[in-house]
């Protein structure tokens, strides 16, 4: 019985970017993978502790959480 393989090329264009893809340092233009640390605040907000491994800039990015209504 022959097999059927599909070969897909390394060539893949690549998706369009997420809105928070490539957030850099604002000193030194390094990219952040990751927050370092996060943050669930009794007001609905979440903030996230963002660090630079090159130069050592830190700062706070705060995000308000929609609350949805079942009905």
């Amino acid at each position: 019985m022959p097999i059927a393989t599909q070969i897909q090329s390394s060539d893949m264009p690549r998706a369009l970017p997420r809105a928070n893809d490539g957030r850099q340092c604002p000193v030194c233009a390094d990219t952040f993978i990751a927050a370092e640390g996060s943050t669930l605040e009794a007001d609905g907000h979440v903030c996230y502790l963002w660090s630079c491994e090159t130069c050592g800039y830190g700062f706070v990015t705060r995000h308000d959480i929609k609350r949805y209504a079942c009905n």
